[in-house]
């Protein structure tokens, strides 16, 4: 893909002309250009005007580029300030498009089109309940947890899907050993891939490892929404989303856009990571998600030639925050060599060596957690909050 580069794709779409003889670029209307492995990526931003203004340009800019050698697939985002409807709220819109026979959707980034709708605020269709995996800081083990769990609800015979949401750092392909690209339907939605019987869905998919992601926080929005909501996941008992780290503009539209049965915390015993966790219980509580309990990753480590216990990061504080704050302890997890190495590898450990001790303790939080959604019933799901930005 030598020959593809975002100064021959500026120079295409300056061919769109807009309104008063300029065109496209030229009115500083595109924005955002990302190329990866032949597909294209790009915002064009429609400031304070209403953005339907730039769906004819939005069409014609993925069919000028589309055309182009080398490109196999194209996603433009409109992005705008704020709706004319009620000058409040963010938006973005996305679309994507195939381009001839030879030039194919599949693996061509989250499309526009047809698949599983969703408004803002509604179910997934065909998916009983969702929850999210969630720290307040990097480091913790999270997306092991996350995958983990996972595997844990899919061993007691429920349906059961997991989306990575770090579309900055995404961990799914690497811990579940996938290197494909997903296909698209023909309703244009988007083909989860599947793992171990787990539905997988993850920016990791459309880029190559070690590529980053270069989007502002628009672009990364309107991804992440056609992941929730363009993907056939159903039918699914459980929807597990890997959250990134932190409390800012991903966590706050993933709880907006999707009605969340509760949310699992994980951290690590020490203070530090403590600090940051309790930031992320108060964000949920903030929106009105209940916590499932808190999960203490790396709880302690056991030698593996005499046996000897250490805590390296300490112990309990996990426990006893859950205490603090009413949520359940859902359980410790090891700080233990073959839990890194059957990630490293792609192979969970709760799936690839299920009689193990450190397996036995994701199950038995996969189990907490299942109980917990379960009594809930069908209909109990917290709806989601309107996120106004001010």
């Amino acid at each position: 893909m030598a020959g593809l580069t975002k100064e021959k794709i500026l120079d295409a779409l300056k061919s769109i002309e807009f309104e008063g003889g300029d065109n496209i670029v030229d009115r500083g209307l595109v924005s955002e250009v990302v190329i990866a492995n032949g597909k294209v990526y790009f915002a064009l931003d429609a400031g304070n005007e209403d953005p339907q203004k730039l769906e004819p340009y939005c069409r014609k800019a993925e069919d000028v580029v589309g055309a182009l050698d080398d490109v196999s697939s194209v996603g433009v985002t409109i992005t705008a300030e704020r709706q004319k409807s009620n000058g409040s709220q963010a938006n973005g819109h996305a679309n994507g498009q195939a381009n001839g026979e030879s030039k194919s959707q599949a693996g061509g980034g989250p499309q526009g089109g047809g698949g599983q709708q969703a408004a803002a605020g509604q179910a997934i269709p065909g998916v009983r309940h969702v929850i999210a995996v969630a720290s307040g800081k990097g480091g913790v083990g999270k997306s092991t947890t996350s995958v983990n769990i996972a595997m844990g609800l899919k061993a007691q015979g429920l349906n059961v899907g997991i989306l990575d949401a770090d579309v900055y750092g995404p961990s799914m392909p690497r811990l579940l050993g996938l290197n494909e690209e997903p296909q698209t339907g023909p309703n244009n939605e988007i083909i989860a891939l599947e793992a171990y019987g787990v539905k997988v869905m993850s920016m990791g998919f459309m880029v190559a490892e070690g590529t980053p992601v270069v989007w502002r926080g628009p672009m990364v929005m309107s991804a992440l929404g056609q992941m929730i909501n363009q993907v056939t996941w159903a039918p699914l008992d459980v929807l597990v989303i890997d959250m990134p780290p932190g409390t800012g503009d991903v966590q706050l539209t993933i709880a907006q856009q999707t009605p969340l049965s509760g949310a699992v915390i994980v951290s690590t015993p020490q203070d530090l990571a403590l600090i940051d966790a309790r930031k992320g219980i108060n964000m949920f509580a903030q929106v009105n998600i209940p916590i499932l309990g808190l999960v203490e990753n790396m709880s302690y480590f056991l030698c593996p030639s005499c046996g000897e216990r250490s805590d390296i990061f300490g112990h309990g504080g996990a426990k006893e925050e859950a205490l603090k704050i009413g949520a359940d302890f859902l359980g410790q997890i090891p700080l233990h060599m073959d839990i890194r190495e059957t990630s490293d590898a792609g192979r969970p450990i709760v799936a690839s060596n299920p009689e193990s001790a450190e397996a036995q303790a994701y199950l038995e939080i996969a189990a907490k957690i299942w109980a917990s959604l379960d009594s809930q019933g069908e209909d109990t799901r917290v709806a989601a909050p309107k996120i106004v930005i001010e």
